[in-house]
């Protein structure tokens, strides 16, 4: 899970999946809350190298500005399939409804992402919720210009600063 701002501060959530990140921006971040519905805009998906990436995006770049990695982690697939067996992470994503458990530095517990259309019917998009199990809480999301990265414990605006740009 990387903090990147560039056109709009975002979130992006990333999976390894069949030697790729499947990638979504999350716009208001991930949330410990079950309670809270987060909206997940699926992106193309990107080489394993960028899960590393920390930095800045030069101006006039795609995806121009700071990035931090906020967390990191591995996942388990948690995805049954209507009889209830286990079925593949892939399939699952293909299908709309993927449930897998978190194992990060920040982020705990089971999650799940579902598919949904946007309301102009066309683009595709997710929503990503916390499981309601033990690493549950109300602590919801964090503050995205507070946060820290998990390797650098760089914020946001020290990223920026450290490379001579403008936070």
């Amino acid at each position: 899970m990387q903090i990147h701002d560039a056109t709009a501060l975002h979130f992006d959530f990333r999976l390894e999946v069949d030697g790729v990140l499947k990638s979504w921006a999350v716009p208001k971040g991930p949330s410990s809350d079950p309670h809270d519905k987060r909206l997940a805009m699926p992106t193309e998906d990107h080489p394993l190298e960028y899960r590393e990436f920390e930095g800045v995006i030069a101006e006039g770049e795609y995806g121009a500005g700071s990035v931090i990695i906020w967390d990191e982690g591995t996942y388990r697939n948690l995805s049954a399939g209507r009889d209830g067996t286990r079925i593949p992470f892939e399939e699952a994503l293909a299908a709309g409804h993927a449930s897998f458990w978190l194992d990060g530095r920040k982020l705990h517990g089971g999650y799940a992402l579902t598919r949904f259309r946007n309301a102009d019917g066309e683009r595709e998009a997710w929503l990503l919720v916390k499981h309601a199990d033990e690493r549950a809480s109300a602590k919801g999301t964090p503050d995205p210009w507070r946060a820290r990265s998990t390797r650098s414990r760089r914020t946001l605006r020290q990223m920026a600063e450290a490379a001579g740009g403008q936070p």
